[in-house]
């Protein structure tokens, strides 16, 4: 009696905990629709950003925190959506086109590049995925269909026939309605029978191997799937703000999303949200301290990199695991005691 009291109870604890979570997601979808409405145009800008950024982190989450890859080149594949739906729709294409194009490029290169650079591991693979974005970005810098390094102009709004967007809100729209469906491709895929092999690989690559797990195959496809995510990012970028060059992509930006990934929780999809949230808001508020009058030229780069190192310290140290985990441990639900499941006390 005594178990099935306490399996009915930690059945109530999960059922309440599940509604819980269904409600403040319909919650944050609601505040996310409505915030374009109320918003002025300067705060509208940095919503549209922020929501962007949260669509490559979730991806360096998926990337990071299930299949245990580690690239600092995000910003290539942000890069390579964006410069794609700029050339297809300044060569006469229609700009839905060049949206649903930029993510299919950013994988297809994410997929080539990446049958040669996932044979490494760990800080090695970093590197070189930084060095993939490092020779992207001095290419896009001297070929002359790309703009050089003043880049692609006067890039067309972005629009369905003969209907135009004509507003940051639309973009608004637009951009948290790409992050709701990559968040909703992220969850079925970590839910699902891949998900569970890629955990086993973020474990052990030699364990999930020998397991039967094909390695090979699911880390070129998940590099790819986040590939895309970036890509999706990036076509939208270069339709919100109407130009794009290699200073729109630095190797920063890549910096950026690694950090955000950490500070929200690594493996977790609102966790990508959440710390792309604190870190763009924290973006902002030191671009307009290093604005301010007798700050030197260099103070926006030096304060980043300076407050980058300083939040992954306190994060490491008191929330390793991140701001999300963090916040909905004390939602989990009881452990039951020894007695409870059957099992005789020491």
């Amino acid at each position: 009696m005594k178990k099935v009291a306490a399996e009915t109870a930690a059945a109530r604890v999960i059922a309440g905990s599940t509604a819980a979570r269904i409600a403040a997601g319909a919650a944050a979808v609601a505040v996310a629709l409505a915030l374009p409405l109320v918003l002025d145009d300067s705060a509208l800008a940095v919503y549209v950003l922020l929501g962007l950024a949260a669509i490559v982190t979730v991806g360096v989450s998926l990337l990071m925190g299930f299949a245990g890859q580690v690239s600092l080149g995000q910003g290539a594949f942000y890069g390579v959506g964006a410069y794609t739906a700029a050339l297809l729709t300044l060569n006469g294409f229609p700009p839905l086109l060049g949206l649903v194009a930029a993510p299919l490029v950013a994988a297809l290169f994410a997929a080539v590049i990446g049958m040669p650079l996932l044979r490494l591991r760990g800080h090695h693979l970093a590197f070189a995925t930084l060095a993939v974005q490092l020779i992207l970005l001095s290419l896009a810098g001297q070929l002359e269909f790309t703009g050089g390094d003043i880049g692609l102009q006067a890039i067309p709004q972005f629009g369905v026939g003969s209907w135009e967007m004509d507003g940051a809100a639309a973009y608004a729209w637009l951009t948290w309605g790409a992050l709701a469906l990559v968040m909703l491709v992220t969850h079925h895929v970590i839910t699902s029978r891949p998900g569970r092999a890629l955990r086993a690989l973020a474990t052990s690559e030699t364990a999930a191997a020998s397991s039967g797990i094909p390695v090979g195959r699911y880390k070129l496809v998940v590099f790819a799937l986040s590939a895309a995510f970036a890509g999706l990012a990036g076509g939208i970028y270069c339709f919100y703000t109407g130009y794009v060059a290699p200073g729109s992509f630095p190797v920063l930006i890549s910096i950026q999303y690694i950090v955000m990934a950490v500070v929200g929780g690594l493996g977790t999809v609102w966790g990508a949200v959440a710390g792309a949230g604190a870190i763009t808001l924290l973006v902002q508020g030191l671009d307009r301290l290093a604005a301010l009058p007798g700050m030197p030229s260099y103070a926006p780069s030096v304060l980043s990199y300076a407050v980058y190192a300083l939040v992954l310290i306190v994060v490491v140290l008191f929330l390793p695991q991140g701001l999300v985990p963090a916040l909905t441990r004390r939602d989990r639900p009881p452990k039951t005691s020894r007695a409870s499941r059957g099992v005789p006390g020491d």
